[in-house]
């Protein structure tokens, strides 16, 4: 890839690797849209855990936490929302749901043994539940999924197309998983995606960094959080004048009333 400066990724690729990027052209910028939305992927306890701890200390407790290295993360997740939040952007999460009975869990029962776990814990939080450090405002979207992408099954393609966006800044977790999904997927609609590195967070070090350099390769731009912030900043307050509005006021001339699902 054509990245001059040092990345996460240089320590994991071999010279040949290097070579092969350099030589076949991958890596190129992509660039950004003219009307992004922030996506902020499964940033929740059972991913995050409930506090800064070793991971191998979080993950008795939170089978599928990340560890402490979530939190950095979390912190840079925080000032870019609030950057959109302040030019008047879409900041839109994702996090799972499941049946009490844990039924729909499905395909992700096949390849962890503790999944379907009834060790005792002692926390009473929901893992779905987003950290509280990053809580949704009453403007921004929420979208619920069970499987790894944001699109899969979810409305999050028609919530963008309702607000008009040509493309998505991706933060949160895991790096390999539902991030890459979800990138994957925004690349093959034909959004431009960009990554905030270091507002991404994965449970192994060799799989975060492989991935976002596999992304960067061929489907996203990855850079620091500071430099998407530092673009946001220049963009207008009125790219969304159909954003919600975080209450139970209709916009003008739009009654309030009930929304049939029949």
């Amino acid at each position: 890839m054509s990245d001059a400066k040092p990345r996460i990724w240089d320590a994991f690729l071999t010279e040949r690797d290097k070579q092969v990027f350099k030589a076949s052209g991958f890596g190129a910028k992509g660039g950004f849209g003219k009307k992004p939305a922030l996506i902020v992927i499964d940033v929740s306890y059972g991913f995050a855990g409930d506090k800064p701890e070793p991971i191998l200390e979080s993950i008795k407790r939170w089978s599928n936490s990340c560890g402490e290295e979530s939190w950095e993360a979390i912190a840079v997740i925080k000032s870019l929302a609030e950057a959109f939040r302040e030019r008047q952007m879409p900041v839109i999460y994702t996090t799972g749901v499941t049946r009490p009975d844990g039924w729909d869990i499905g395909s992700w029962g096949w390849k962890n043994s503790r999944t379907g776990e009834s060790v005792p814990k002692p926390q009473t939080l929901d893992a779905n539940e987003i950290v509280p450090e990053i809580a949704p405002q009453p403007q921004d979207l929420v979208v619920l999924k069970q499987k790894p992408s944001g699109f899969f099954g979810s409305n999050l393609q028609s919530y963008l197309t309702l607000l008009g966006c040509d493309s998505v800044i991706v933060t949160g977790t895991t790096t390999s998983g539902c991030v890459r999904a979800t990138v994957i997927d925004a690349f093959s609609l034909n959004y431009r995606v960009a990554i905030a590195e270091d507002g991404c967070f994965d449970r192994s070090q060799a799989s975060h960094a492989i991935n976002l350099c596999d992304m960067h390769a061929k489907y996203a731009d990855v850079m620091p959080g500071s430099e998407i912030i530092e673009w946001v900043k220049t963009l207008p307050y009125d790219l969304f004048p159909n954003l919600p509005m975080g209450s139970t006021v209709p916009p003008r001339g739009v009654p309030l009333r009930l929304v049939s699902t029949g």
